[in-house]
């Protein structure tokens, strides 16, 4: 019976169907006849010889194609012939009788009087000779890999070569390879060329004894290697700590695990990559953390003072595989962080002792802030490739700080207060863009804010100062920052602001129909500009209420409004807030006259001394209050504005920088002034804040939730009420 076709047959052709062989009697073959006068001396012999003497890398083929047909034909023929002349069995026997005795006379002696890389030379060489023996000797035998072995569930005539040498010359020198492998590997460590091609084909061998696992590969090799290794980088490390700075040892640190991932790519199984990275990792990184960070001179600390952003993104690289190795690095940035802040807060705390009076806006400290913000994002989400515990950690440490109060006022207020210079006009000068930067920055820092009620609270009031007189810089960037806080804090937080922009949209529209109306009531009579704006009492903050004596000129307007607006809305109330008005002017002195930009109270003082004619009357305190009945501390201001600030208007008997009530007032007989319009500003009435209400509203929201949780408690506790009941009376199944 012939061959079935295989991947020899173009090369080795099987001999033709119906014949019994080439050169031999179509009689029966007995078993020592052919063995010894056919597949010994023409085959096994002469490959053995071969082997000995070294191939002949100029010969492409050890057996011409009849020379390996005619040996293949007696194998066939032994194996096909009737019981009892089958000697498949037999064959199969001698066929590993061949190799093992070739082992162990030839090739184990050969190897047992070398060492090192001598050995390992001898044994690939070896090895090598193994392969081509095994691959003829399956050749001559293939009928038996087809049929016998099959038949009989043995070993193909490979693996059975591969276990043979297995048993009898790897199990033998495994360990002595390993020891030369990994000898040569660590001088390769230390910089020394070795034949990697050797090591190469050492590990295939290795690769090679797991018969299709990589088990003998692993136990034999792999666990040394990696045994080794862990010894070999505890010296270098302990050596590396020493002498070198916490850079200097990083970057030594980082060839050396770039040059295990090359070596591995190079001549090791793949599959000993991360482990082997592993065990360097343990010995270079983490055992040498703690001492890496804190080292003096060159620590952490001392790199995230210095800037050496190339260094800490090379920390970040070596230790981010684990989070526990990034949790102490983490730390130190926290406080590192924390120190630079309070540093700001020192240098404000220091600005605010030495000042005379201290002011609810500090522009150089919130800048500070800022760029503090602006740095160390920048580093957390570069550097540090925005990790989430780094990101913590930036996080833990400007809450700690921006929540450190120092002087009268809060940072809250410090913050508003600085969003309030740039949104309102005459405040900082800057570009649109620039608008935009700051704010989103501001608001970045308003996020550390545990008062965030408090913010609201400053900022929705100075809103109202910038709308209601007219100071806003732009409506567009009032609503950016609307609605980046509203991003922040949701639209419950925002509500109020968004409801006093409405206010003036809407106010904008009744104010034409109004101008209409009232040129209609005064045509024919001396006009006075006259506008008002109405606003919604649950969106705006409190304004004090000042109950005034108003001038003929101004009583007529108030009339004229009252009643149109009565007439619009019959079942809304008005409540006029005086001191939120302003109030243009005309006063004269001499030939020359000034438009005087006042509020509603400055003005309705100032037309009180304006009733005598030509010569202007003298009051005295008492007097004056009477007259304009406004309340004593609120005068006291308005008259301070008047004839105390840098415009003296008015003048002021005995001449002090405070208002008594024994003071007599008068107009200023001479007054000048290089500008022709005067704005002359008076105290505010009402504070920024107001914490007593903020607290207020805090105990509210409290209680809610308190009540909030209360119910789901008592709910739950219902349902597992019910659900027992239901239970003991057999209804729930």
């Amino acid at each position: 019976r012939p061959p079935e076709k295989s991947p020899h047959r173009r090369a080795l052709p099987p001999p033709p169907s119906g014949e019994r062989g080439w050169g031999m009697s179509q009689g029966i073959i007995n078993l020592d006849d052919g063995w010894n006068n056919e597949i010994k001396v023409k085959a096994i012999d002469r490959l053995e010889a071969i082997l000995n003497s070294g191939l002949d890398k100029q010969q492409s083929q050890l057996f011409s194609p009849t020379e390996y047909v005619q040996t293949y034909t007696t194998c066939y023929n032994m194996c096909t012939q009737k019981s009892p002349y089958n000697w498949s069995q037999q064959l199969y026997q001698r066929h590993g009788e061949t190799i093992r005795n070739y082992l162990s006379g030839t090739v184990l002696p050969a190897l047992r009087d070398k060492h090192d890389i001598f050995l390992l030379k001898e044994l690939t060489a070896r090895w090598g000779n193994h392969e081509i023996m095994n691959k003829w000797m399956q050749r001559f035998f293939m009928y038996l890999d087809r049929y016998y072995v099959k038949h009989h569930s043995l070993p193909s005539l490979m693996d059975a070569g591969l276990g043979h040498f297995k048993a009898l010359i790897f199990d033998e020198v495994r360990r002595d390879v390993a020891n030369a492998m990994i000898d040569l590997i660590n001088q390769e460590r230390d910089g020394a060329v070795i034949e990697r091609g050797l090591v190469k084909s050492c590990v295939r061998l290795f690769e090679a004894m797991g018969m299709g696992s990589l088990e003998a590969y692993a136990m034999a090799f792999e666990e040394p290697l990696l045994t080794a290794t862990r010894e070999y980088y505890a010296r270098r490390s302990a050596n590396w700590i020493d002498g070198n700075s916490t850079p200097d040892y990083l970057i030594k640190a980082e060839a050396a695990l770039e040059a295990e991932r090359e070596r591995v790519g190079a001549y090791l199984n793949s599959s000993t990559e991360a482990k082997l990275v592993a065990v360097v990792e343990e010995e270079i990184l983490e055992k040498r953390e703690g001492t890496l960070l804190e080292k003096e001179g060159s620590g952490l600390r001392v790199l995230l003072t210095n800037d050496k952003r190339e260094d800490l993104s090379r920390i970040f690289r070596l230790f981010s595989k684990k989070d526990e190795w990034l949790l102490p690095i983490s730390s130190i940035v926290r406080e590192h962080i924390t120190g630079m802040g309070n540093d700001c807060i020192n240098r404000r705390e220091a600005r605010v002792e030495n000042a005379e009076k201290e002011k609810n806006e500090d522009p150089e400290f919130v800048r500070e802030l800022l760029a503090l913000h602006d740095k160390y994002t920048l580093l957390v989400n570069t550097e540090f490739s925005g990790n989430a515990l780094f990101q913590k950690a930036l996080k833990d440490a400007f809450q700690e700080f921006v929540n450190r109060d120092v002087g009268k006022h809060r940072n809250s207020d410090l913050m508003s207060s600085f969003c309030d210079r740039i949104l309102k006009t005459g405040g900082e000068k800057l570009s649109d863009e620039e608008v935009e930067t700051f704010l989103e920055k501001t608001v970045q820092l308003f996020s550390y804010l545990v008062d965030k009620d408090l913010f609201a609270e400053i900022y929705r009031n100075q809103l109202a100062k910038r709308l209601l007189n007219q100071r806003s810089a732009s409506d567009d960037h009032e609503r950016l920052m609307i609605s980046k806080l509203k991003q922040r804090c949701g639209s419950q937080f925002t509500g109020k602001m968004e409801g006093m922009l409405n206010d003036l949209a809407i106010g904008e529209d009744h104010q034409q129909d109004f101008e209409q109306h009232y040129s209609a009531q005064v045509a024919g009579s001396k006009q006075v500009d006259f506008s008002v704006q109405v606003l919604t009492t649950g969106y705006w903050p409190t304004f004090p209420a000042v109950d005034l004596h108003l001038p003929p000129e101004m009583t007529r307007c108030h009339q004229i409004f009252s009643d149109y607006y009565q007439e619009k809305n019959s079942k809304r109330r008005l409540a006029w807030v005086w001191g939120l008005g302003n109030t243009s002017v005309r006063g004269g002195w001499g030939k020359k006259s000034y438009d005087l930009q006042v509020t509603t109270l400055q003005a309705v003082a100032l037309l009180a001394f304006n009733a005598g004619g030509e010569v202007s009357p003298t009051y005295t305190f008492d007097a004056l209050r009477e007259r304009l009945g406004i309340p004593e501390e609120i005068l006291k201001r308005v008259m301070h504005s008047l004839s105390c600030g840098k415009h003296k208007v008015i003048e002021k008997e005995p001449k002090s920088n405070t208002i008594k009530a024994t003071d007599s007032f008068r107009a200023a007989p001479k007054f000048q002034c290089k500008m022709l319009k005067v704005r002359i500003p008076m105290a505010s009435l009402e504070d920024s804040q107001n914490t007593k209400r903020v607290e207020e509203d805090r105990t509210v929201s409290i209680e809610a939730a308190c009540v909030r949780i209360m119910k789901v408690g008592c709910r739950r506790r219902l349902v597992s009420a019910l659900m027992r009941t239901m239970a003991g009376s057999g209804s729930l199944r």
